[in-house]
């Protein structure tokens, strides 16, 4: 788990996120603003991609490609801030 810079789709614009889980370069899952992404990794750019329109996460404990758990972080999850 580490944070970087990222392209976050909704902004079209760079923002920090945090790496939670990662599998290869197209499986990604990063957080940002609390909640859970599918994300890529283009090594080209050196950018990771979050998907905050399409690709969020319905179980945020679980890689949806390979089904590996996700822990909650420090910032926690959005299951954790509403309940």
């Amino acid at each position: 788990m580490f944070k970087t810079k990222a392209m976050v789709h909704s902004l079209q614009a760079q923002d920090e996120v945090t790496i939670l889980h990662e599998n290869g370069l197209n499986d990604v899952i990063a957080e940002y603003n609390g909640k859970r992404y599918t994300a890529i990794f283009n090594p080209f750019s050196g950018l990771y991609y979050v998907d905050d329109k399409y690709g969020i996460l319905m179980d945020q404990h679980r890689c949806p490609a390979c089904g590996e758990f996700i822990p909650d972080t420090e910032e926690g999850t959005l299951a954790d801030k509403t309940a």
